[in-house]
This record gives structure tokens, C-alpha cells and sequence, in this order.
């Protein structure tokens, strides 16, 4: 099954932007990846986070530029992780979702020091539910942002294409 955008919410979390907000951000979020690669994914943020990181590179949907993410990121199998497009609880979805649906043959991830191409594929009915519990089994917070969203949070799994 391809990636599926599911409708935005009515209410969720109010995220900040702004051209100002992006001018902080964009440095603070390229030291994060730069520490991540550096230390594979042991640096302070990463364990701050108290979950498994890991960095989402996708091509933008209107840009076409390499985008990189760092996000949660829970092993499912020896190939497989389930990533989720939670944006804080927020009405909207977060970019690299509308990336990865605009561009799904280029994405990949990135978990410690292993960097590979990935297939992505949305997780709907009976698999999201589960795999939605699995992820607040590990990190709680995301069972929080259900209570401030009403949009279905998309649950997507990234598996590792061969040879990668």
C-alpha cells in the first residue's frame, strides 16, 4: 500500500513559523544531525528524547532539496521501523509526509551509523491501532498527542530496501 494522506484535523497543537522561527530552528536542527551522525545516534539529544531517534531524509515536495528529519523512530524487525506523523498533536500534518507521498522513491533512513533506502507504506485499520499502542508502550508522549488532534495520526513503516 503507497503512502496515504489522511484529512487534516479541526483543532490540534498550534505549531510556531515563521520566517524567524526558521532562522532559529534550521541551525539547531542541523547541529542535531550533525551530532547524531557524529556519535550514531548516542548524543545528548537523542537520549534526552528518553525514545529511539532516528534521521528521515526525503526529497521536498516542491522544492525538490534533500530534506533531513530527526524523529522517533521504533524498530519493528530486523529491517523494519514505524515512524509517526504526529507534528506535536497538531491539525496538519508535518512536510517530510507530504515529501515521502510526492517523492516515495527517495527516501531513506537513517538508525545509528546504518544509512539505507527505504519503501514506506501508511499503516491503516487494526495494524495502526497496534502499532500506535507499540510506540506509546516505548514513548508515552505520543498517546498524548491523540487527546490534542482529532485528525487519524498517520503510522508509517519504513522497510529497508535490498541491497541498502
Amino acid at each position: 500500500m503507497p503512502i496515504e494522506k489522511t484529512p487534516i484535523g479541526t483543532r490540534g497543537t498550534e505549531m510556531p513559523g515563521g520566517k524567524l522561527l526558521r532562522k532559529v530552528l534550521e541551525p539547531l536542527a542541523k547541529r542535531q544531525v550533525g551530532a547524531y551522525r557524529k556519535t550514531g545516534g548516542t548524543d545528548r539529544m537523542s537520549r534526552m528524547m528518553k525514545f529511539p531517534v532516528v534521521l528521515l531524509t526525503t526529497k521536498g515536495a516542491k522544492s525538490g532539496a534533500e530534506r533531513i528529519s530527526a524523529l522517533g523512530g521504533f524498530q519493528e524487525g530486523d529491517d523494519a521501523w514505524l515512524i509517526v506523523a504526529s507534528k506535536g498533536g497538531s491539525k496538519t500534518h508535518p512536510a517530510w509526509l507530504n515529501n515521502m507521498i510526492k517523492h516515495p522513491d527517495d527516501i531513506w533512513l537513517e538508525v545509528g551509523k546504518r544509512k539505507m533506502k527505504v519503501q514506506a507504506e501508511s499503516l491503516t485499520g487494526a495494524a495502526r491501532e497496534e502499532a500506535y499502542r507499540r510506540v506509546v508502550a516505548v514513548a508515552p508522549q505520543y498517546g498524548e498527542y491523540t487527546k490534542k488532534t482529532d485528525r487519524v495520526i498517520p503510522v508509517i513503516r519504513l522497510t529497508a530496501v535490498s541491497g541498502s
